[in-house]
């Protein structure tokens, strides 16, 4: 295996890697951020209160987006194992 094509192997999973996580860590950072404003703005000092809208926000982006997910890795696995012979030489 060329150390080009190894680099470039890695370079598009980690991509891969961003464009999948990024729909739920976005979800999670706005929410977070809504909620640490109305804490804020309420004077609540609750650490906990941000847990709960959270994980419901990232289970609901995940229901929504998980077709395209998985798409998207099926789609990658399967370059994967069709080039698979051209890698290993």
């Amino acid at each position: 295996m060329d150390e080009n094509l190894l680099v470039e192997l890695l370079r598009q999973t980690l991509f891969l890697i961003i464009k999948v996580s990024s729909p739920m860590l976005i979800t999670s950072l706005v929410i977070g951020l809504v909620v640490s404003v109305l804490q804020t703005v309420t004077s609540v000092q609750e650490q906990t209160l941000t847990f709960v809208p959270k994980l419901i926000g990232v289970f609901l982006v995940l229901m929504l987006c998980g077709n395209w997910i998985m798409k998207n890795i099926t789609e990658y696995f399967q370059y994967l194992v069709d080039n698979f012979r051209y890698f290993i030489q």
